[in-house]
């Protein structure tokens, strides 16, 4: 018997979607929703990653952990890579 367990990234003990983990690992913070977006578009990521990110607040966000925070309890269900 092998359990072989779906591999994700993880920021704050939480899995993410792989994509979200890739842009925010990729931005300078502090960043704003803007350069969040801007770093997505950069990477090629799908739209739908590029929607959830551009459907954050209008603010700076301190650190990657600022914004998986804010995506798991407002965007995070229904992201599929």
């Amino acid at each position: 018997m092998t359990d072989m367990p779906e591999e994700k990234h993880v920021l704050n003990d939480e899995p993410i979607d792989d994509e979200i983990a890739q842009v925010l690992r990729a931005v300078q913070y502090p960043a704003n929703k803007d350069a969040l977006v801007d770093a997505a578009r950069e990477a090629g990521v799908s739209n739908d990653v590029i929607n959830v990110l551009d459907g954050l607040p209008e603010q700076d966000y301190a650190d990657a952990d600022a914004v998986e925070q804010l995506l798991g309890s407002n965007g995070g269900p229904g992201i599929s890579a």
